[in-house]
């Protein structure tokens, strides 16, 4: 029986592994190209990004916390177990080998490996590259030991050491002024960013990295309901911060950058010139080796989390096996390339969204509904109809037109992607009626 009493090194030494899982590939990228872009309105960008690349992770962790829930497949459940099924699956499809586990190894190899290739050898390259990447992933994932310590106490506080020096240096002396900004940044920065946001992944993640926090924190000797919600809380607190400080940092530097290495077509290309231009090839070297090492430890935690969770469902696969299968999918995905595989994952994102984030907010008023079904249902329901249409827009798809226009003309924030607010409000306001009529037919 664990005896141990959580100490504040015990709380670090998670927060350390939480940041660590979240700040692989997206994190990484997006602030530095959104500061590219945002130029002058950078801070106004970094404000709208860090609602969606902190704020809803924070809340997604706290849902899964508070709720007393084992995985985001329990908390969808409330409206309905089918749903439950299919949307949950959806997620860990997206975490998994469709999107998040394929871009750490585009990541890494465009920071790590793309400055040392000849031109015109990319392919090629990346082919080998993804091939490596996926096998050590599938050998680290299917025997994870005591990943939690290692990626605490050694792997977090060398990425981030690493880290907070490139980005010092370039707050320190900067490469140039802010230029002005280009494209959605000039006039919708924040809504912009608010979207780019979902990009990270992290608010889904949050949800497979939360149990994985939670089963820390006890494993560390917290024993009561009360004891695991404060320390993994005061945890994910610590991540969260982390995460604020280096995606402003980031951004600073990918808006003061543009004057020395012109507009790029990718984050990881202004992390990659930024190193080269402050350290030459030796500090490029050793950025590639850090970022790596980031992503790597990402993609082994999603790769354990989503193996688990289709082994939940069925269970006569072994995880080894469904690690295989994901680790194959993910390399053969990377392969797309980062910039390709950003643009399909877009439309899928504005589709699915906009659903998590109305799952977190039911789960965490839950105490205010009852946990109503039709409130679940309808809100849930009404905010797929509107996202939907914005995932085909996203897309460039025109069949549906009519009804983009229609959301446009009528809906409140529909042009800054926020147009499912009102229907998922309608949605709980009319569950709600529901759930009250059903009631009193029950009491009658």
């Amino acid at each position: 029986m664990n005896t141990h009493k959580p100490s504040f090194k015990d709380t670090l030494t998670i927060g350390l592994m939480l940041f660590a899982l979240y700040f692989g590939a997206g994190n990484l990228i997006f602030p530095s190209f959104l500061g590219q872009n945002a130029g002058s309105n950078v801070w106004i960008a970094v404000a709208g990004f860090l609602i969606t690349g902190v704020g809803l992770p924070l809340l997604g962790f706290l849902s899964l916390a508070l709720s007393g829930k084992d995985d985001v497949q329990q908390l969808a459940d409330g409206a309905g177990k089918l749903f439950g099924l299919i949307f949950s699956i959806i997620l860990y499809l997206a975490i998994g080998p469709f999107f998040a586990i394929p871009r750490t190894g585009n990541v890494s190899f465009e920071i790590g490996v793309h400055p040392f290739v000849p031109a015109g050898s990319e392919k090629i390259a990346l082919f080998v590259f993804t091939i490596l990447f996926f096998t050590l992933t599938y050998f680290l994932a299917r025997n994870p030991g005591k990943i939690v310590d290692v990626i605490g106490k050694y792997l977090a506080p060398i990425k981030l050491t690493l880290i907070l020096i490139i980005i010092g240096v370039a707050i320190a002396w900067p490469m140039g002024a802010y230029q002005a900004p280009i494209g959605d940044y000039d006039t919708k920065s924040f809504f912009n960013s608010f979207q780019q946001g979902y990009l990270t992944l992290d608010t889904i993640a949050s949800f497979a990295f939360g149990m994985v926090v939670l089963q820390a924190v006890r494993a560390k000797g917290a024993k009561t309901k009360k004891e695991v919600t404060s320390m993994g809380i005061k945890a994910s607190l610590i991540s969260m911060v982390l995460l604020m400080f280096i995606y402003g940092s980031l951004a600073y530097m990918g808006a003061t950058s543009v004057s020395q290495i012109g507009y790029v077509e990718n984050g990881a290309q202004v992390l990659a010139k930024v190193s080269a231009f402050y350290f030459g090839t030796y500090g490029n070297l050793v950025l590639g080796i850090t970022i790596i090492v980031s992503c790597l430890t990402t993609s082994v935690g999603l790769t354990v989390a989503t193996a688990s969770f289709f082994n939940k469902i069925y269970p006569k696969i072994a995880i080894k096996r469904y690690v295989l299968v994901i680790a194959i999918f993910s390399a053969i995905i990377a392969n797309l390339g980062l910039t390709q595989l950003l643009a399909v994952s877009m439309p899928v994102l504005m589709v699915i969204y906009p659903m998590v984030i109305c799952l977190v907010i039911l789960v965490l008023t839950n105490g205010l509904h009852g946990g109503s079904k039709p409130i679940y249902q309808l809100s849930m329901f009404f905010t797929f109809c509107v996202s939907l249409f914005d995932g085909f827009k996203t897309a460039g798809w025109d069949f549906a037109s009519g009804i983009q226009a229609f959301y446009a003309a009528y809906l409140p924030w529909d042009n800054v992607g926020l147009g499912w607010i009102i229907p998922a409000l309608c949605g709980g306001i009319l569950g709600y009626i529901i759930t009250r009529i059903k009631g009193k037919v029950s009491e009658a």
